[in-house]
């Protein structure tokens, strides 16, 4: 499967290599053509070759800083060389020379790449708080409202680091909310960054009076770290919560499930909803962190009231919005579905190029308002 994927990049590769040497020669003809081909390949490989072993240390993480970086440009390169070479060949149909018509496409294409980075990253390192409002007709006592932040898809590592932490920190603690939940990928797979940039220390100046709980994502079963992960999250007062329930205050539940990736990565695998729930007073309001967002009808027939996810990303970038969209039941935002609320959340940090297109860094803001059961619940 990994030769597979490999041949496949390498091809794609070598057409977008072709097109940037034909651009070159014609826009730049003093730069020597294998010149632009060892720095195009230079490029392009740049996140697999700062993952080998004689590549570690900062040398290593300037590679795959900028292979991520390039994976963006790959994307949107994928959209627009088509279309640029359509409109070659019709101008040159048309009579126009190629000595013109392919420097002006080709700058025509340059510049809408520096378009969506600079946007894809300032929507990248520019959150927004998105605020949520529903009723559950359930009591939990003492509370008659909660007020949640959720944060998931932090993905601390490299690129997402304390600049960007510290912001989520004082963003979540100017919010004063009662409970701090993070719906799973909060590094991204390798933990050393996490530890050497000592991310812990900001993260433990979050605060809420009813406690911080998170669930693991994908990306921490990717890293292969995930105790000591566990065990630095705990020695900063946060708990994750594996296939886990606690109670707040009396009033109502948390669970936190594994990672669907657990099903073939962990020994212990991960139990289903009905299993987690079993025990629980059902009269009590129940919200549910499950990273990957599946399994709403399950959710709903065991009991949950809310469910709470991330993964998606929502794409991170267009167009692949439109493909997640398909593949999940709610990739994104809000869905009432009979007596359960489920929120999808874009994520807060990003995976691979800090660049997002058509979705945003976001942190939600979740107020839920309890009621005796005899009152119907609305979202308001």
């Amino acid at each position: 499967m990994i030769m597979v994927f490999l041949v496949i990049y390498i091809a794609i590769n070598l057409y977008i290599g072709w097109n940037l040497h034909v651009f070159v020669s014609y826009a730049i003809p003093e730069i020597p053509s294998l010149m632009c081909w060892i720095f195009f390949w230079l490029i392009s490989l740049s996140y697999f070759i700062g993952r080998l072993s004689v590549f570690q240390g900062p040398v290593g993480r300037l590679f795959k800083v900028i292979g991520s970086y390039y994976f963006a440009v790959f994307e949107f390169a994928i959209i627009l060389l088509p279309i640029a070479d359509v409109v070659c060949w019709i101008l040159m149909q048309a009579g126009q020379q190629a000595f013109y018509g392919i420097p002006i496409t080709g700058s025509a294409i340059v510049l809408l790449l520096v378009i969506f980075l600079l946007r894809g990253s300032w929507n990248a390192w520019s959150p927004v708080t998105r605020t949520y409002k529903i009723d559950i007709a359930k009591s939990a006592p003492p509370f008659s409202q909660i007020r949640i932040a959720i944060a998931s898809d932090l993905h601390l590592g490299n690129l997402v680091g304390n600049r960007h932490l510290r912001k989520l920190v004082k963003r979540i603690n100017d919010m004063k909310p009662d409970l701090i939940l993070l719906p799973g990928d909060v590094i991204d797979d390798d933990i050393e960054p996490f530890l050497r940039n000592q991310m812990s220390q900001v993260m433990r100046e979050l605060s809420a009076p009813h406690g911080i709980y998170a669930v693991l994502g994908n990306h921490e079963y990717y890293g292969g770290h995930i105790e000591e992960y566990v065990k630095q999250m705990k020695a900063i007062g946060i708990q994750v919560l594996r296939d886990e329930t606690v109670s707040i205050a009396n009033g109502l539940y948390v669970v936190g499930r594994k990672d669907k990736t657990a099903e073939h990565s962990d020994p212990s695998g991960r139990l289903n909803v009905e299993s987690l729930l079993k025990d629980l007073d059902l009269s009590h309001p129940v919200i549910m962190m499950d990273h990957q967002p599946t399994q709403f009808d399950l959710a709903q027939a065991a009991g949950v009231d809310v469910l709470l996810s991330g993964h998606t990303h929502r794409g991170q970038f267009a167009p692949n919005h439109w493909v997640t969209k398909r593949m999940f039941e709610l990739d994104w935002g809000y869905m009432r579905k009979g007596s359960l609320h489920v929120i999808v959340s874009s994520g807060y940090g990003t995976w691979g190029p800090p660049i997002r297109i058509a979705s945003r860094s976001e942190i939600i803001e979740l107020i839920v308002h309890f009621q005796s059961p005899d009152v119907s619940n609305t979202l308001k």
